[in-house]
């Protein structure tokens, strides 16, 4: 049944009633806002003045209006409820509306909305008035509608923007040639699509966005916690359209198709700065373009120890204590590599020393780091970059990715002429690092003197705290395991998730200290196989895969992780 807040209750007394407010601090609180003109509403006021918390205030009136008090992850948002309420509307009275209720077919429809303040009397009229339908309010905290009302109000204009823009193309028999939209209004169908797309991307904690053509349609993918979702359908003729926006945005030559190109844009959508990457490469169907968000604020587990459980980062904090040597965090594209660096270079920052890095591009501006990003078209590589740092007295040189054999030479030998040297470099683990340092050419002599350590990195999928469920382990999941648990851990798959299971990625590492003796096996040329079996008999290593079957015993990540992760260990 449709539920509304009685007319004649007031806020200062439900919170009375509860005990949590005087009538002393009521009328303190209410001076105070006489005083400074201000124009808020008692609640609002109550917590600014930290006499209540929300959580304090929204359990009382919930109580007392016998509504309930929710969140907004318990039930999924139905968009067509949404789009009951004008997003102004929504947020001038911080509601949004989650779902349409009916009873019967002749019955009035009643729609459900999550409120933060449901004494507000006037919101609720004026909804009733918009939407024709009765009104059942729950409470909910500011924070969340706010966040909701920005993500799912987004949504509907990705779907309007396509809309129009797909009905604007209908008809046509082939994908029209570029059109120049360089100077099309900021409401142009295909520019709403793309700001409403990076977005809700931005929002659901996506890192990259695909857009890929073919013969008939555009697809929009994005890629949440490693795993790719599907989001939109476009019509084939938007490509080029799309690619022509895009490529404006981030400085590539709109002209060359037949290429791939690099380039990045920074925008500011809706109060959030991103920093975006931009790829594109030509297909049978035109260009594929991949544009990844680079993050300003990654959200971590264990955020002070870089990401590692602690005994992981002793052994890191141990090998930053060398006055020169090299140091590589390993892994492939997408392995949180750049990121474990610049944690490590933000607490190195502030030692009394002189950083510098080169990049390509400079994901993240850090304090007291100098950063320089290279420019192949300049002339300035990463060889030249590096040769040029070298002149310029550092004690701590940050290098965002070996790449080649000229490239890992110049670093080698800044290591061993007194700098502190950092790098990335794809490997699938520690020790096959060696393999490949070598492979690119280095002497084997100046690797042994050079090399510190090397730190292997994954992440891996947390399984979703909001559809988990346990379960008895079959045979095949205890061999992967090696032990026989009685319960493990599993999503189900929910609209948290977008039904995959899991939500939110932690990291696993693999640090290999370069002792006296791995320094000979590097210098004799000895096989990989001979370093696996030294570090293992020493206990010098706790590998990946022992790592990420901690994870899965711990309840945190799945088998289906273990077997799927485990293949670059075995």
């Amino acid at each position: 049944m449709a539920s509304t807040a009685p007319a004649q209750l007031r806020l200062g007394d439900v919170l009375k009633e509860a005990g949590y407010v005087t009538e002393e601090q009521i009328e303190h609180v209410m001076n105070l806002q006489k005083a400074s003109g201000a124009k808020k509403r008692l609640g609002e006021a109550l917590i600014e003045n930290n006499i209540i918390t929300e959580d304090r205030l929204n359990t009382a009136l919930s109580r007392r209006l016998n509504i309930p008090y929710v969140s907004m992850s318990d039930a999924p948002v139905d968009l067509e409820a949404v789009k009951k309420i004008p997003k102004a509307v929504a947020n001038k009275y911080c509601l949004i509306a989650i779902a349409i209720k009916k009873e019967s077919a002749n019955s009035t429809p009643v729609l459900r909305v999550n409120i933060n303040d449901p004494l507000n009397y006037y919101a609720i009229e004026d909804i009733k008035l918009i939407t024709h339908m009765q009104i059942e309010v729950q409470v909910c905290n500011r924070a969340g509608i706010t966040k909701a009302i920005n993500e799912y109000y987004s949504e509907l204009d990705t779907q309007k923007a396509s809309s129009i823009a797909n009905e604007a193309v209908a008809g046509q028999a082939s994908a029209f040639s570029y059109v120049d939209i360089s100077e099309a209004a900021d409401d142009t169908p295909v520019v709403t699509l793309i700001n409403s797309t990076l977005y809700k991307a931005h929002s659901a904690g996506a890192s990259d966005i695909h857009i890929e053509p073919f013969e008939e349609n555009t697809y929009v993918r994005i890629r949440v916690d490693g795993q790719i979702v599907d989001y939109l359908t476009l019509s084939s003729s938007l490509h080029n359209s799309i690619v022509a926006r895009i490529k404006i945005l981030s400085g590539l030559d709109i002209a060359e198709k037949r290429a791939p190109q690099d380039g990045h844009f920074r925008a500011k959508l809706q109060d959030i700065e991103i920093n975006v990457r931009v790829s594109s490469l030509p297909t049978v169907y035109g260009e594929k373009l991949v544009m990844r968000f680079m993050s300003q604020s990654t959200v971590l587990d264990h955020a002070g120890t870089f990401g590692m459980e602690r005994d992981d980062y002793d052994k890191m904090t141990e090998m930053l204590q060398v006055p020169h040597g090299i140091i590589y965090i390993t892994g492939p594209t997408g392995s949180g590599k750049t990121t474990t660096l610049y944690m490590v270079m933000e607490m190195l920052a502030k030692r009394f020393v002189n950083i510098s890095t080169i990049e390509d591009p400079v994901e993240r501006t850090l304090p007291r780091i100098n950063q320089t990003q290279i420019n192949p078209l300049a002339g300035l590589t990463f060889e030249t970059g590096l040769r040029s740092i070298l002149r310029q007295d550092p004690d701590i040189v940050m290098i965002g990715e070996t790449r080649d054999a000229e490239t890992a030479s110049i670093s080698v030998r800044a290591a061993l002429t007194g700098h502190l040297v950092m790098s990335s470099l794809h490997t699938n683990d520690s020790v096959s690092a060696i393999v490949r340092l070598l492979d690119m050419g280095i002497e084997d002599y100046l690797l042994a003197n050079s090399l510190v350590g090397i730190v292997a990195q994954r992440l891996v999928k947390k399984i979703c705290l909001f559809c988990c469920e346990e379960y008895e382990p079959n045979e095949a999941e205890i061999k992967a395991l090696k032990v026989a648990p009685h319960r493990l851990m599993r999503g189900k798959g929910c609209h948290n998730c977008n039904n995959t299971g899991y939500k939110g990625r932690v990291a696993i590492h693999e640090i290999l200290g370069i002792d006296g003796t791995i320094r000979d096996f590097i210098t004799s040329k000895a096989p990989t196989a001979d370093i696996y079996t030294y570090v293992k008999e020493h206990n010098k290593l706790k590998s990946l895969q022992t790592s990420l079957r901690k994870l899965v015993l711990d309840k945190k990540t799945s088998v289906e992780e273990l077997l799927r992760l485990t293949y670059f260990v075995e």
